[in-house]
Formats: C-alpha cells, sequence, structure tokens
C-alpha cells in the first residue's frame, strides 16, 4: 500500500467549549476562522477561557490527518518541528504509540500550540501560536525522507512560507510523489491567493477545499468551483458541510452525502475527511467509496470534542470501511 506523508504545523491544541461568542469579540478572532496569534494573545485567550470545560490534546491540521489515516490502517509519516518541552515530548510519544513514522526536528523556541474556541452552534475558531511550528526552515528538509513515500500531504496552514511549500513540493516531486493539500482556511487563502494558483496549476495532483475556501480561490459556488479546480489539478474536492462533498477527476464526476451525526464540535472535521479520502485513494477505491470512507470518519469526529476519533470507536468504523462496496 502506498505511503503518506504529512508536513504540517506541529502543534498541541487546546479545545475550549464556549458559552457564547464574546471572547471571539473581545480578542477580534473572525468566526470560524484561523488567525496566527503570538504568545502573549495566545496567553490572554488562554487565561479568558481557563474555566470553561477544555481539552489538551497533539494536533495541527497534517497530523491530525495523519493519525486517522494511521488509525484507518494506513501506512504514514509526519514532518514537522517541536520544541524540546514536556508538550514536544507528548506530541513525539503520540504518534510513535500509534506506529506512524516521525521526522520531527527540534527549535530552541516552544512548541506551537492552538486555541480551538467551540461556539454553542459547534462552530470552532481557531487562535494558533506557532512557537517551534514556525521554525521549520526549507534548508533542513532532506530529500532522503520522502524516497519512502507516494504522496505527499501539505496542510494549507504552511502556505504561509511560501519557499517552505515549494522546497518541500519540489523535494517530493523529484521522488515521485503526488503533491495533495488542503486549503485549511478561507483568510489563508485570500492572503496567498497568487501563490496557490499558480502552486496548485503548476505542481498539485489533488486539492481539497470547503465552501468557504473554493469561493475564496475561485469566487464561485461549490460545484462551479470543482470544475475550475479540477481543471488545474488531477483531483478536486469541495466539501458542502451537511450537503456532503463534491468531487471530480477529469470528466467523472461523484456528490457524496454524509452520515447522520450530531455536531458538537467541528474541528478535526476537514482533518479526517482527507484521511479517509487518501486512505481510499492509496487502496485504490473508486472515487464514491473514497468519498464515503472520508464522510464516515468525518462524520464521526464532529460528534466528540477535539479533532481525534476516540479508540472505542474504531472497530466498529473498520467493519463500515470493510463492507463498504466499491
Amino acid at each position: 500500500m502506498p505511503a503518506v506523508l504529512g508536513i504540517g504545523n506541529a502543534l498541541a491544541d487546546i479545545i475550549s467549549v464556549l458559552e457564547d461568542d464574546t471572547v471571539l469579540t473581545q480578542f477580534g478572532l473572525p468566526r470560524g476562522s484561523m488567525t496566527l496569534v503570538d504568545a502573549e494573545l495566545s496567553r490572554k485567550i488562554f487565561e479568558a477561557t481557563r474555566y470553561n470545560k477544555q481539552e489538551i490534546t497533539t494536533g495541527g491540521s497534517a497530523a491530525n490527518t495523519v493519525h486517522t489515516l494511521a488509525a484507518l490502517g494506513g501506512h504514514c509519516g509526519y514532518l514537522g518541528k517541536i520544541g524540546n518541552d514536556a508538550l514536544g515530548t507528548a506530541f513525539r510519544k503520540e504518534f510513535e504509540q500509534k506506529n506512524i513514522k516521525t521526522h520531527l526536528l527540534l527549535s530552541q523556541k516552544d512548541t506551537g500550540r492552538v486555541m480551538a474556541l467551540v461556539s454553542p452552534d459547534s462552530e470552532r475558531t481557531m487562535a494558533t501560536f506557532l512557537g517551534a511550528a514556525a521554525d521549520l526552515k526549507p534548508e533542513e528538509l532532506d530529500r532522503g525522507i520522502f524516497s519512502e513515500y507516494a504522496i505527499l500531504y501539505i496542510e494549507g496552514y504552511l502556505v504561509q512560507d511560501h519557499r517552505l511549500i515549494e522546497t518541500a513540493v519540489d523535494l517530493a516531486r523529484e521522488e515521485g510523489l503526488k503533491i495533495a493539500i488542503d486549503l485549511s482556511s478561507f483568510n489563508v487563502v485570500e492572503a496567498n491567493l497568487e501563490f496557490l494558483k499558480k502552486l496548485i496549476s503548476e505542481k498539485v495532483d489533488i486539492v481539497f477545499a470547503n465552501e468557504e475556501e473554493a469561493l475564496a480561490f475561485t469566487g464561485k459556488s461549490p460545484e462551479e468551483a470543482l470544475g475550475d479546480i479540477a481543471s488545474m489539478c488531477e483531483l478536486a474536492v469541495v466539501k458542502v458541510g451537511k450537503q456532503g462533498s463534491f468531487i471530480q477527476r477529469g470528466d467523472e464526476k461523484v456528490k457524496v452525502g454524509i452520515i447522520p451525526a450530531t455536531a458538537v464540535d467541528t474541528t478535526g472535521a476537514g482533518d479526517n475527511y482527507a484521511a479517509g479520502f487518501l486512505f481510499g485513494v492509496t487502496q485504490g477505491y473508486s472515487l464514491e467509496k473514497c468519498g464515503k470512507i472520508a464522510a464516515l470518519v468525518s462524520g464521526k469526529v464532529v460528534e466528540v470534542m477535539g479533532a481525534k476519533i476516540p479508540e472505542s470507536s474504531w472497530l466498529g468504523i473498520l467493519q463500515t470501511v470493510e463492507a463498504m462496496e466499491d
């Protein structure tokens, strides 16, 4: 089975349940967005939410994807940068326990963290202090790392560092890897639009976007946006929340629905979708089956706090995937 290498910001997720959106207004955080903050603002948000219901886990978008991919039975690795601190140690340990190969570089800075703020309607807004994660330099990437993999999966949050992304993509392509990218957040897309358009049209094979990201990228509605993105790469996916997702490869188009789910927290829904879909791709499944596996795991994760599906759910998920027709 081909292996997937995820590259992204290695972060600790601190998930807090909000009683209302006052904290978002107080700190100027657009609802549903990801905003980069410095250490001081991150600390202030933590202080303002410390008495809310809270959960701390390892995270980062590509890290979440790789975790779920491994749980599905996929072969995968993870490339990122952590601090030489307790959060960094916990990050490495959690990956090794899941038999995920780690390529974790060390920084003098603290391990990065995300304040994930969950509104009463389960929408999540993220304030991210990158810390060590932002210390990953293009010069530190070794072509040899990529030689063990078939697909490089990039989280869109890395796109702030254009040179890092280009270096990773070029090294991976030299080793014959396919390139997959998740656009991650509409404000990231808006801030890096020209770079992303050039990168995707020239060097990317698979693109994941949600409705807002697709709109920011193309200025069009989901189905029209799907056609535009699919014309730039090999395979395009546009997720439309409760309406499911649209998938296109060449002239082949598929619409996949969602599973019934009671949303508690949407953190990690997109990350898990990408994991399910990429697992299907590495298995050589049809687009429809890839989409159904993606819908299954993204539906399961929104029913719990945080970006990871609990261990107790996995047996049922794996049995459901096994029973799916291709």
